[in-house]
């Protein structure tokens, strides 16, 4: 099965850096609605079979545009949800309080996942959820095509990180996503994925990258404060603030 996992549009927390992760959580910015009308271009090479999206409106309003241009139903499922912030929702990405979301996560890729987010979910709990949502894609008849699932920032860096054989968990925290970027795996639950590209870049090609703050801005040097994000998800538009 090929699965393409898509980064939902911009949303105002994300704007403000906030860990903004409980239902049903916010809309789209201009640009994020713009990011996600221009998804059905992004992926017009791509076979889509069947798309999902999570259960947050933000997700749910990026599926939108591809669905009505592939003629397809969105899928709503709670388990491609973001990763909970817990005791830490609402705070800014940028403090080393909220840097607490971004070790925690990153600790169950590494495989402590019993390890759990102050007041939220266990890395147990949030890789089974999303790993419930991907089996029960394959087992469908999309499973032998392709499926595109509009989920989150650090809920698709973790989970590529834990179950992609090809990707480092040094990796997926030095390689942000910026909105409705996508990373593309092959596999199956059963015989286990393997990621193609990430953000456009095949996974051959890629070089080491700064590392990312829990709200997905990269961190200045030595943990510093975060430096705005280079690159615009639309081109001549303001830059999209990345995670969540």
């Amino acid at each position: 099965m090929r699965l393409i996992l898509v980064r939902h549009g911009q949303t105002p927390s994300n704007v403000e850096f906030l860990l903004d992760t409980a239902a049903p959580g916010p809309g789209l910015t201009a640009l994020g609605e713009k990011q996600a009308a221009a998804l059905p271009r992004a992926l017009a090479d791509e076979r889509i079979d069947a798309l999902y999206a999570s259960t947050l409106t933000r997700a749910r309003l990026t599926a939108a545009p591809l669905a009505a241009a592939r003629g397809l139903e969105v899928r709503v499922r709670e388990g491609i949800r973001e990763l909970s912030a817990g005791d830490l929702e609402m705070l800014r990405g940028d403090t080393e309080e909220a840097r607490v979301y971004l070790t925690t996560a990153f600790a169950w890729a590494s495989g402590d996942t019993t390890l759990r987010m102050p007041g939220g979910e266990s890395g147990a709990e949030a890789l089974d959820r999303f790993d419930t949502v991907v089996a029960e894609a394959a087992a469908s008849g999309a499973g032998a095509g392709a499926v595109a699932m509009v989920s989150h920032g650090a809920a698709i860096r973790v989970w590529t990180a834990a179950r992609a054989h090809n990707v480092e968990v040094s990796f997926a925290t030095g390689h942000r996503l910026d909105n409705t970027d996508v990373v593309i795996l092959e596999g199956s639950p059963a015989d286990g994925w393997t990621a193609v590209s990430w953000a456009g870049t095949p996974l051959g090609d890629a070089t080491s990258g700064r590392e990312s703050g829990p709200t997905g801005q990269p961190l200045g040097p030595a943990g510093e404060p975060p430096v705005p994000n280079e690159q615009p998800a639309v081109p001549n538009e303001q830059p999209a603030v990345p995670n969540e």
